[in-house]
């Protein structure tokens, strides 16, 4: 891989990471484009997502700032600490996967984009389901008492959001598609899952890059086949057009409608399955 495709690749990763559009979709149809798709790019893909889990602390950081405040501040029970292990307890399932699947869940990465279309696709019908049951609830509230429904994330949506974001490591399926439009469907407004969701992928994905390094500072793993300067210039181009993505989504998800992006991945997976099949 060159350093000009690395840059191309870590500009896809940061412009799609925070919309509900599958950044390792896209990075998959990127690598296929590019012809780059056969290399070993796992530890690329690592780097890629570390650096707009960094992006996401720079944009959030009054936010997680406060939560650490309000966390490590006292000894009593209170919103933060409540919060924070609501977003603990999300990270379970991904955990486990990571645990127990996480060299069947390696071998999906680079195979191909038949299973990148077909979750695609899936990714467009849960934004759409979403949209359209959050229509309808806010209709009906608003009808009923004016006030357009919806709760703050309780202990069963954490959960529950935690399980569709550990089904979305397939490539193709959107983590923030599929845990924004998961949260819709437990009925939590569309604010507080967007940041929740945001905040809730920190952990998992600063774990696995824990791991990665310790791997390869102990001799478990080997020195990135690609080389330095394709991992340097991807990860500074994902950050930087992470932090300008992240920014804008914020305001997104308050505003538009998921049917935009849910129309978008549908033809992005039909391109997908169209290129597969094509090959």
């Amino acid at each position: 891989m060159s350093w000009l495709e690395a840059l191309i690749l870590g500009l896809v990763q940061g412009l799609t990471e925070f919309l509900p559009v599958s950044s390792s979709g896209h990075l998959e149809i990127g690598q296929a484009l590019l012809g780059t798709a056969s290399e070993e790019n796992l530890m690329f893909t690592v780097v890629l997502h570390v650096a707009t889990v960094l992006a996401t602390i720079v944009v959030l950081r009054r936010e997680i700032a406060h939560l650490f405040k309000g966390t490590f501040s006292t000894t009593e029970w209170n919103v933060d600490k409540q919060y924070v292990a609501l977003l603990l307890l999300s990270c379970l399932p991904v955990f486990i996967v990571g645990v127990f699947f996480k060299d069947e869940v390696e071998r999906l990465f680079g195979s191909g984009l038949l299973l990148v279309g077909i979750c695609l696709m899936v990714t467009a019908g849960m934004l759409s389901l979403s949209e359209w049951l959050t229509k309808c609830r806010s209709e009906r509230f608003s009808a009923s008492c004016g006030d357009k429904g919806g709760h703050e994330v309780g202990w069963k949506d954490a959960l529950i959001v935690g399980c569709a974001q550990a089904v979305a490591v397939l490539p193709g399926l959107s983590r923030s598609g599929m845990t924004i439009a998961t949260g819709l469907l437990c009925g939590v407004r569309k604010e507080s899952v967007a940041r929740f969701s945001f905040l809730m992928v920190l952990i998992p994905v600063l774990g696995d890059a824990l791991l990665e390094s310790l791997d390869l500072i102990s001799g478990k793993a080997t020195a990135p086949a690609i080389g330095w300067l394709p991992l340097t210039v991807g990860f500074v181009a994902a950050f930087l057009s992470g932090c300008a993505a992240c920014r804008w989504m914020l305001a997104v998800v308050r505003r538009q409608k998921l049917t935009y992006f849910a129309v978008y991945c549908l033809a992005a997976g039909l391109f997908a399955l169209v290129w597969h099949f094509a090959a």
